[in-house]
């Protein structure tokens, strides 16, 4: 998907400035939305409030009218039943600011796109629009993950959490695809089989999956070791035929399993891809995927930290932030190897 727009270098310049705003948010949203899931604040505004949500609380009665609102789910009363109004604020703040960011990117995309769309035309902004849609639908399912863990349960449900992640990940990379084809890359050089590098992004959005499900599920404050799960290869807690079952994906010990030696694949698919770039003289390839091999080494290691360390906040956050550069690296890397001049 890319915008076809008239050869001229100054609006191409507003556009592409505009995704970079836009990227920019979306990376900024990712990040403070994987310190709501790891503060555990992504349950303290209960009500989806899409206009009126933007005013925080501004006396004392809102913040207790807010936190009694929570006091009627299952967290509270199950596992912050002495959480005191101090304490509230700090996790209200967290979500709050999730939301915010959410309605701030919906509104710098929306003002510039329609006008743009007036100086331009809709035709050559139309998969714009549905990247708009992919934000509106994005603050749907937003709420949807929030509505799993308001009546059953203490915590939103792993599969709509890793949904929504991945749909902000599908988001950052339409927009960034957008930005790369304004930039007019040469692209004349002799190419790798697009496959290839599809193939590794494909496996890191899996990986992302995977690790959504770790988060969702605390997953990463058992078996703190490393390189054994304990005293063996595989959780000694399970069976290993347990892992061609539907329900494995709802076992924490599985899904930590699952994530690291997905690690594994795309480590030796990386190599892989270097090997083939440096045997067929790829030079063209040569940086990104030498750009690309730094990041996923600190991606591994600070993951390998993440678990030693029990899933500490900082280092948990760290790792998905690492994610993040690894996925537009990755993404770029993708982009060279395509048609689309």
């Amino acid at each position: 998907m890319y915008i076809n727009f008239m050869n001229e270098d100054n609006k191409n310049i507003y556009i592409s400035s505009w995704l970079l705003l836009i990227t920019f948010l979306i990376v900024l949203m990712i990040v403070v939305g994987g310190l709501t899931r790891l503060t555990d604040s992504g349950l303290s505004i209960t009500k989806w409030q899409l206009f009126s949500g933007f005013i925080p609380p501004i006396d004392n009665a809102d913040w207790i009218n807010y936190f009694n609102l929570y006091k009627e789910i299952p967290e509270y009363k199950l596992q912050n039943f002495t959480m005191t109004l101090a304490e509230f604020k700090v996790i209200f703040w967290w979500e709050w600011a999730h939301r915010f960011l959410g309605r701030l990117i919906g509104i710098c995309f929306l003002l510039p796109l329609i006008y743009f769309t007036i100086k331009l035309g809709f035709k050559n902004l139309k998969n714009l629009y549905l990247i708009f849609f992919l934000i509106c639908f994005q603050g749907f399912i937003g709420w949807y993950m929030v509505s799993s863990g308001l009546v059953d349960r203490v915590d939103v449900s792993h599969y709509r959490l890793a949904l929504h992640l991945l749909i902000a990940f599908i988001i950052l990379s339409l927009i960034l695809w957008n930005y790369f084809k304004l930039k007019n890359i040469d692209l004349s050089h002799r190419k790798l089989n697009f496959y290839l590098p599809l193939i590794f992004l494909i496996l890191i959005f899996f990986q992302i999956a995977f690790g959504a499900f770790v988060s969702g599920m605390d997953a990463g404050t058992i078996y703190n070791t490393w390189p054994l799960m304990g005293n063996s290869y595989f959780p000694d807690d399970n069976q290993l035929t347990n892992i061609f079952t539907i329900n494995a994906f709802n076992d924490p010990s599985l899904v930590q399993f699952f994530h690291r030696n997905l690690a594994y694949v795309i480590l030796f698919y990386y190599l892989f891809l270097l090997y083939k770039i440096y045997r067929y003289n790829l030079s063209r390839y040569s940086v990104q995927i030498n750009v690309i091999g730094i990041l996923l080494l600190i991606q591994i290691v600070l993951g390998i930290f993440t678990l030693l360390y029990g899933a500490q906040i900082y280092l948990a956050s760290m790792h998905q932030i690492s994610s993040i550069f690894l996925v537009i690296a990755s993404l770029y890397f993708l982009y060279l190897s395509s048609n689309t001049n």
